[in-house]
């Protein structure tokens, strides 16, 4: 074989090898310039000073040890845990009512679950607090029958997990009924036949094949949440504060950016170990 159709081939290799590498450089190139060089910026500025730029755990030793802040995180965590354990009781049950409920009302529920999905998220918060407040349509309402009754839900803790909930269970029950599409009514009626009751029905049958959906039903719910800042910016009070405000007081009122940077992985490294259960989970799976 001559030297100069060995040249060819090997280039016809070479270049069959950078093809695929070509192909996703775009992509490559905008995770990169979008999500790994802020991140990577954002975690070395938090180990820096506000001045002189030098190297600190200043910004981190702030918000694990101040009082205010160490608040905030509570007041976070506490809302989230309760968003994503109310969202999953009460978007499996709705789930499980229009997967297997056969009425009328049922395929009405169905079409109501997808109607928030579409609806801006401003718009539902404003909407929801135009009922809920103390001088809403709510109290409006009890007044024409002689009471006063005022909910008592605007900047508190409970006003932000109602709505957090109202955007969230639709979500979950969602997610839950994609899984449940796959359970064979077959299996159920197999089930029933040799004496299983409901409950073992649902233990045996149904939780087994919904398990992953309900684990990324928490982990998104849960990511969701943490960093959340529409809802609490409106409906939440001046102390404590959630996360995404308490960010949003950092970086815009303080100008303190490097504890901006700070507080971003921290909520980063809550959503990470939110996002490992989630991951850990599919692996046991794929083994």
């Amino acid at each position: 074989m001559s030297p100069a159709k060995t040249t060819s081939k090997k280039r016809v290799k070479w270049t069959q090898r950078l093809v695929p590498y070509l192909l996703i450089l775009p992509a490559f190139s905008v995770v990169v310039l979008f999500i790994v060089y802020p991140i990577v910026t954002t975690v070395i500025r938090s180990f820096q000073t506000n001045q002189t730029k030098d190297f600190t755990l200043a910004n981190y030793h702030y918000f694990l040890t101040d009082k205010t802040q160490l608040a905030n995180l509570a007041f976070t965590l506490k809302i989230v845990v309760i968003t994503v354990v109310l969202a999953l009781v009460f978007g499996y049950l709705l789930a499980l009512y229009i997967r297997f409920s056969q009425s009328r009302f049922a395929k009405i529920v169905a079409t109501l679950n997808i109607i928030p999905r579409f609806i801006p998220g401003l718009v539902a918060v404003y909407s929801v607090i135009m009922m809920i407040r103390d001088a809403g349509v709510l109290n409006r309402i009890s007044r024409l029958f002689g009471y006063d009754y005022k909910p008592g839900l605007m900047y508190h803790a409970s006003g932000i997990i109602l709505m957090n909930l109202w955007f969230n269970i639709p979500f979950v029950a969602l997610l839950i009924l994609a899984s449940l599409a796959t359970v064979k009514p077959a299996a159920i009626e197999a089930a029933k036949d040799i004496g299983a009751n409901s409950w073992q029905i649902l233990r045996k049958i149904i939780l087994p094949q919904t398990a992953k959906e309900v684990i990324v039903a928490m982990t998104f719910v849960f990511m969701g949440n943490v960093g959340s800042f529409t809802t609490p910016f409106l409906m939440g009070g001046n102390y404590p504060k959630m996360l995404g405000i308490a960010l949003y007081d950092q970086f815009n009122s303080y100008m303190d950016y490097e504890k901006t940077a700070a507080l971003s992985v921290i909520m980063f490294l809550l959503c990470s170990l939110s996002a490992a259960v989630y991951i850990r989970t599919n692996m046991k799976k794929a083994k």
